[in-house]
């Protein structure tokens, strides 16, 4: 189950808050096909927004292929975005997750330690070359 989070003051619409966290959940692994997602009215009732903010986001994942709606029972994932490095016994996880336990005991807050892995993510791929493939 994904529990979402809306950062008000972020500038990003609510509904796209919840697109965006329901990819890095099937991204991450804690989301798979099959897996149900909670109702409008719960999510509404969670993250104090709209239920027609979660409907219009639920849309918008069932337009990219990622949900389906069955009448009556609910919302459903119909296909997983995690690649094989998100597996919880990934070498590379593993790593990571030494890497943040290390930041941890330097005293690196959160938003900190999130500000760090931006940077050098953001450096890292800007230096990579743009793939173009043809079709």
């Amino acid at each position: 189950m994904v529990v979402f989070r809306i950062e008000r003051r972020s500038g990003v619409p609510a509904y796209l808050q919840i697109v965006q966290q329901v990819q890095q959940a099937l991204r991450m692994g804690a989301l798979g096909e099959g897996d149900r997602l909670p109702t409008a009215a719960q999510v509404a009732a969670d993250t104090k927004v709209n239920p027609n903010t979660t409907l219009k986001a639920y849309r918008e994942l069932e337009r990219s292929g990622l949900v389906e709606v069955r009448q009556g029972a609910g919302t459903f994932i119909t296909r997983s975005l995690a690649a094989p490095q998100s597996d919880p016994e990934s070498p590379l996880r593993a790593q990571l997750a030494d890497w943040m336990r290390e930041a941890m005991a330097m005293g690196l807050t959160e938003q900190e330690v999130g500000a760090v892995f931006d940077a050098v993510r953001e450096q890292t791929y800007a230096a990579q070359p743009i793939r173009v493939t043809s079709s």
